[in-house]
């Protein structure tokens, strides 16, 4: 090789490190003018920097003016088309090749990989193997391997373990790292731990490989181990060891490792970030969550779209939704991950309008939501029970066809079981394909809320003969409708099975279950047994269930045990003075009514006001008891009083011991009929039109008053009505409710 040549290729060289194609180019022109006949060296390192460029025109212009190419220069024009992806170009040069080596096999195999065409990819390497296996190399096992592994093609990883062995390359520790990792990714750790073991030399990649496949198989004692034991460690390894104690439940040890980090001086990046946020956000540590923010804005990694979007997650699992929206106003650019946990972040924070408009801000934005943004959005539609929006984004998943993943149609079937078409819920669950835990358990808990106990029962068998384990939030379902259906004996032996059979330890959400299913009963008495077997204290819902079923069943003394123990737990929950106000109204003590109401107000307690709301035409119409805001309450005060005359022909009798007020007898019937639902109620008979249903979401529990009232005026307007209280749904027809009036 010239002089001359040796220095062309070193500027050659220099600006294709600078992105320099003007000067290359320039360059080509005058090796073409001044050099009868370019050495075919100078020409391959023509075809390198042009493939460097990405302008493959030029290195096949330079490739065909070489007289006689040499193995370099058939692989570096393979490689331009190999790494273009012009795979037809790529094939017509390796059939072309005279010899072809180690090299030009691997730029066939990775050409097909790297666009996906992974059946391609094995076939080339069955004819590499064909044509004798001498060019077998490193680079060719380790490329199949991470093939086999992504595609999970286990049997073939094993053949290509054997054909490792069988050539002597298991020593090679770039063979032995997709080996372990491999066998890790498929569950089969300790077949990688003895790959890992039996390697004689191991380098951090190794060994962070191994670490990973620990922790991926929640062998965390293991992973510590290792990570102790490494020679050196870079800023992957603690990485690494971060994130797996997060993935396994270890937030507070993932922090502790963290300042560790830290301290030893590493560079922390946005994967780094990223896992510790979520330990953050997992322990709900606000306070670090503060101090970690600090630190991302001081180390310049605040605009990162990954951090981010870990940023606006954390906040929002720690409760403080102005901070997550704050982060997010603040990043200079979004991605799915950032709208999508915004738009998670208000569902789980309860602002399930925001999650819903957010969405629509992202779509806005030009962001196309993925499965877990629909469904998330969808979520929050149930939790509205916004069957309108929630039906128009059932048909975006429709025409996106985002509706064959789990996550949506999991999400739908959740929708119309909260919004009370249990029917059109039972339907898109016989239509999925695929079915989980969460699909049965979506559906077992929208015929619970309904009240519907013979179909919960047999749905939650019929998922057991399935196979499916049910969890925590199953037996909720299954025990919630046991006891509005008043099957007490069933409840029980319920929860007996899923300590005993299901290996479920029970939460305090399963324990008031119980207690409701004793106490709506009115086997008080058992629930209070029940309560002082508990191995913790019910929360507030605990004790206000108790109360309110001995408000119903006029049990004043444990009554008042109920009433004593949540005041101890949570003075200022008004539930406690409420009820304890309306069991004493019940029986005209307007003494003790009075001292109640006082110690309310010396103690600043508020009883949150009942409220009733109805859709119509994409508003929200909100009442409360007694309301005059509406533009329309002339009209629907007028439709209440014709009601009225027509119930009180059906045989309607006020009850008037749901009101808690010391007033004539015609004030309290008064009071009774402007309760918020009969508002909610009136208001839709006069706009909804005839055949579709009348639906109301109300805040608290329906009072037996409105119950009584609502099954009647179903029957004289011939309409159906769907209320949704506080505790379950009631469908009103004909007279009839389907709670069989016991809620």
């Amino acid at each position: 090789m010239s002089h001359i040549s040796n220095h062309y290729c070193s500027l050659l060289k220099l600006w294709c490190e600078s992105q320099n194609q003007n000067q290359i180019k320039k360059l080509h022109c005058f090796i073409l003018k001044t050099i009868a006949n370019p050495e075919t060296f100078l020409l391959n390192n023509l075809i390198y920097a042009y493939s460097k460029l990405n302008n493959t025109g030029y290195a096949r212009q330079v490739f065909e003016e070489i007289p006689q190419p040499n193995q370099f220069s058939w692989n570096t024009i393979l490689s331009v088309y190999s790494k273009s992806g012009n795979l037809s170009r790529m094939l017509d040069v390796f059939n072309r090749m005279p010899k072809r080596d180690g090299v030009s096999w691997n730029l066939i195999i990775s050409g097909y990989a790297s666009r996906g065409l992974a059946i391609d990819a094995l076939e080339a390497y069955k004819l590499m193997l064909e044509d004798g296996g001498m060019s077998l190399n490193r680079i060719t096992f380790s490329t199949m391997l991470i093939l086999s592994s992504d595609n999970g093609w286990i049997r073939m990883s094993r053949q290509i373990h054997g054909q490792i062995v069988k050539w002597g390359f298991e020593s090679y520790v770039f063979v032995g790292s997709p080996l372990v990792d491999m066998y890790a990714k498929a569950g089969f750790i300790y077949e990688a731990e003895k790959v890992f073991n039996e390697l004689p030399e191991r380098n951090v990649v190794m060994y962070n490989t191994m670490i990973m496949g620990f922790l991926r198989s929640g062998m965390v004692r293991e992973s510590k181990i290792l990570f102790q034991d490494m020679p050196e460690r870079d800023s992957i390894s603690w990485t690494t060891m971060i994130t797996g104690l997060t993935q396994n439940g270890l937030d507070r040890e993932a922090l502790v490792l963290f300042r560790r980090m830290r301290l030893e001086g590493l560079p922390i990046d946005q994967f780094t970030f990223g896992s510790i946020l979520t330990a953050c956000g997992g322990l709900r540590a606000i306070e670090e969550g503060k101090q970690l923010h600090a630190y991302i804005v001081r180390t310049y990694h605040s605009e990162n779209v990954f951090v981010g979007s870990a940023l606006v997650d954390m906040y929002s699992k720690c409760r403080n939704i102005k901070y997550a929206e704050t982060s997010f106003c603040r990043m200079p650019n979004k991605n799915i991950v950032s709208w999508t946990a915004m738009v998670v972040g208000y569902g789980q924070n309860g602002f399930s309008e925001e999650a819903v408009k957010a969405f629509c801000d992202m779509q806005r934005n030009g962001v196309e939501p993925d499965d877990f943004t629909l469904g998330s959005v969808i979520s929050s539609c149930a939790n509205l029970a916004s069957l309108e929006e929630g039906a128009q984004f059932h048909g975006r998943a429709l025409v996106s066809g985002l509706i064959s993943f789990i996550t949506v149609s999991n999400a739908l079937v959740t929708l119309y079981g909260k919004c009370g078409s249990i029917e059109e819920s039972h339907r898109l669950f016989d239509e999925m394909s695929v079915k989980d835990e969460v699909s049965w358990t979506a559906l077992v808990s929208g015929y619970a809320q309904f009240g519907k106990a013979t179909e919960t029962i047999h749905l939650f068998e019929k998922m057991l003969e399935h196979g499916l384990q049910p969890d925590g939030v199953t037996f909720v379902g299954v025990l919630s409708a046991c006891s509005r259906a008043g099957l007490v004996d069933k409840g029980k032996v319920y929860f007996e099975s899923m300590v005993k059979e299901h290996g479920i330890t029970p939460i305090l959400d399963h324990f008031t279950c119980m207690i409701d299913l004793f106490s709506r009963s009115g086997r008080l008495v058992e629930a209070k047994d029940f309560i002082q077997k508990m191995p913790c204290t019910p929360d507030s819902i605990g004790w206000a269930t108790l109360l309110s079923s001995c408000r119903t069943h006029g049990n004043m003394e444990i009554g008042k045990w109920a009433a004593e123990s949540l005041l101890e737990l949570d003075p200022e929950n008004p539930a406690s003075y409420v009820l304890l106000t309306s069991m004493y109204a019940a029986k005209e003590n307007w003494v003790e009514v009075a001292q109640l109401r006082r110690a309310m107000r010396d103690r600043g307690v508020r009883k949150e006001p009942g409220c009733s709301w109805i859709k119509y035409k994409n508003r929200v119409h909100i009442f409360s008891a007694d309301d005059k805001s509406s533009p329309f309450s002339d009209e629907i005060y007028a439709e209440l009083e014709k009601l009225n005359a027509k119930m009180i022909d059906e045989g309607y009798v006020p009850d008037v011991t749901h009101v808690m007020h010391r007033v004539e007898e015609s004030d309290k019937i008064k009071l009774l009929n402007h309760h918020s639902e009969r508002l909610a109620i009136a208001f839709g008979l006069i706009f909804i039109p005839p055949g579709i249903p009348i639906r109301v979401v109300k805040n608290l529990r329906v009072c037996g008053d409105c119950h009584s009232a609502t099954k009647i005026i179903s029957k004289i307007t011939q309409r159906e009505i769907l209320v949704r209280d506080a505790v379950r749904f009631h469908l009103f027809k004909d007279g009839k409710c389907s709670c069989g009036d016991f809620w």
